[in-house]
């Protein structure tokens, strides 16, 4: 089953209130976390954190379409109209990081392996990442990120930039400079994610040849032979005019983080400009790739 989690910062006297407003507009689950135990949960420019003590985790299916929730919470009075959030996609049990226990080094395509830097590297020979289980999304374990790991792989890279458009733990980005690109620029809201990604990249060696921007921070000019986009169906649609331009002439475009049922409609957006691939279906989710036109 498919998942997207909702994380939003409350108080104790609150929490209670928000949780059943969660359950009544569509939450399959809502849990309680101890904000001190997740230092990860960050303010975007221009909103505003409670500082409570209390984390809402509120788990819906992944068909749900987000923006009516978050609309509803701004309308609900319980948190200010600028409130933060954070929105992933997620595995069963992700949320119970069972994966701490179980990851092992993958590989996909051809050529690339992502592995723990606890386990042994299983073909020295290979295009290996180094990345251990964190909490920015991206390790590989979930179909949407293996799809676009598949996708990098299987492409002609050699000289040529590459944008990671949420980029999270910067899997991808990494991957394609690991893969022979000549440079990548990694994009996201969260700042987190920043952190996240410049960690990573240093610990694979490659930091000097990837950039990093919050996105009201890049770039106008910006663009790419290749531009990757591993976020929700609703993001991608209502994005089209910004990630369309990251494109070079005749350039590669991936998209994923798309339900099955979800890729007609983002086909019809991206079509316009865009020559799309047959889409590639796995465990539910899917991929969408093509040249601009």
């Amino acid at each position: 089953m498919a998942w997207v989690q909702l994380r939003l910062n409350s108080t104790s006297e609150k929490a209670e209130k928000i949780s059943d407003f969660l359950a009544e507009i569509g939450a399959v689950s809502v849990t309680f976390m101890d904000s001190q135990d997740t230092p990860i949960f960050e303010p975007l420019p221009g909103e505003t954190r409670l500082w409570g003590n209390t984390d809402v985790v509120a788990l819906f299916d992944a068909e749900t379409e987000m923006a009516l929730i978050l609309t509803a919470l701004r309308n609900s009075n319980l948190l200010s109209p600028n409130f933060a959030y954070k929105i992933e996609q997620i595995e069963d049990k992700d949320w119970e990081r069972e994966w701490m226990d179980n990851f092992h080094p993958m590989q996909f395509g051809q050529r690339l392996w992502i592995c723990p830097s606890w386990r042994e590297v299983p073909d020295k020979t290979a295009v290996n990442v180094m990345l251990d289980p964190g909490l920015a999304f991206g390790t590989g374990t979930h179909p949407t990120t293996a799809l676009c790991l598949e996708w990098l792989d299987g492409l002609d890279l050699n000289g040529k930039t590459v944008i990671d458009f949420g980029c999270g733990s910067g899997i991808l980005a990494i991957a394609a400079l690991k893969l022979g690109a000549k440079n990548a620029i990694g994009i996201d809201i969260d700042p987190q994610a920043i952190l996240a990604s410049r960690n990573n990249a240093e610990q694979n060696g490659v930091a000097d040849r990837l950039q990093l921007f919050l996105s009201d921070d890049k770039p106008m000019d910006l663009k790419a032979d290749v531009v990757v986009a591993n976020i929700l169906a609703g993001p991608l649609k209502e994005l089209y005019p910004v990630i369309s331009q990251l494109v070079k002439p005749q350039g590669d475009l991936g998209l994923s983080g798309i339900l099955a049922t979800q890729a007609s409609s983002v086909c019809d957006v991206y079509q316009q400009k865009f020559v799309l691939d047959p889409v590639i279906e796995r465990e539910e989710w899917c991929r969408i790739t093509g040249k601009l036109a």
